[in-house]
């Protein structure tokens, strides 16, 4: 696998994936399909509890014919939108509960080269549904240089097939640390990540979270050895609330008022449009 369930882990300090149990190889046939799993936990990040909802995908890229394996995925950001519209439009509207998917961490392989043809049929699929942020997973198969070069090879991939991935906002009264940090986040993409829940010695006698191996340890918050910090950084500190807003005022706005359109249900441009009520 890719690691997720560690890095999610990780990600979060929390068991929301037990370990696995490592089965017998078995000769009943597979699922075909890619099948759609949420898990919740509360976690508590600078003294705010956050509830936070993991939806995984068990499955993906794993079958012999893949061509198809966006549909449930798509389909499932979809009825979270759709469930959400139909919430807007009751009379009681005062506790809509929001399970749209705010962000999708997609996970790429380490190959060093570039994008399958499958991340980019799959990523130009999701890229107008949900906040894209590609990741390098198990980046400690890699060396620095092959890193940095495949960080470019992908970057040039997502740019010549205009897939919109992420980008943190730029507002005009950031102050200068807030963009330096912006940009020092922005820079690190696609995040080259490490995950790992269990602490190891380094040769200095530190205890740290990180993998050991005969050359040496990974330390998984050590920004010189991956981006394990930066992106856990952007999905909990400084952009979550970005993540939430570039949701609900253009993906979802966007599915929204094409849903409605093909519906027959004319809608007034103006009820869109912020009005400065001091004018």
């Amino acid at each position: 696998g890719l690691g997720k369930s560690t890095l999610v882990n990780t990600l979060f300090n929390t068991s929301l994936y037990p370990p696995k149990e490592r089965k017998q190889p078995s000769l009943d046939f597979a699922p075909k399909t890619v099948s759609i799993q949420g898990i919740s936990a509360d976690i508590e990040e600078n003294g705010v509890r956050l509830r936070l909802t993991v939806v995984d995908t068990p499955g993906f890229g794993d079958f012999v014919n893949n061509d198809d394996s966006w549909k449930p995925i798509v389909e499932n950001i979809e009825q979270r939108f759709d469930a959400y519209l139909d919430a807007e439009n009751k009379v009681n509207r005062m506790n809509i509960v929001d399970n749209r998917v705010h962000a999708c961490v997609y996970f790429i392989q380490p190959t060093g080269h570039s994008l399958k043809p499958l991340d980019v049929e799959v990523m130009r699929r999701l890229h107008t549904r949900v906040n894209l942020i590609p990741v390098i997973a198990k980046s400690d198969t890699l060396t620095d240089d092959e890193i940095a070069s495949f960080k470019q090879r992908i970057l040039a991939d997502i740019q010549h097939h205009n897939i919109r991935i992420f980008e943190g906002p730029r507002y005009e009264l950031d102050d200068e640390e807030t963009v330096a940090e912006n940009n020092e986040i922005m820079s690190k993409v696609p995040f080259a990540v490490v995950g790992a829940n269990t602490d190891v010695q380094t040769p200095e006698g530190r205890k740290v979270r990180g993998r050991r191996y005969p050359w040496g340890v990974i330390e998984v918050d050590n920004e010189e050895h991956c981006d394990f910090v930066k992106l856990r950084q952007m999905l909990i500190r400084t952009h979550m609330e970005e993540l939430k807003e570039h949701t609900n005022n253009f993906l979802y706005e966007n599915y929204r008022s094409d849903k409605l359109t093909s519906m027959g249900v004319a809608q007034d441009p103006s009820v869109f449009k912020e009005v400065n009520p001091a004018v």
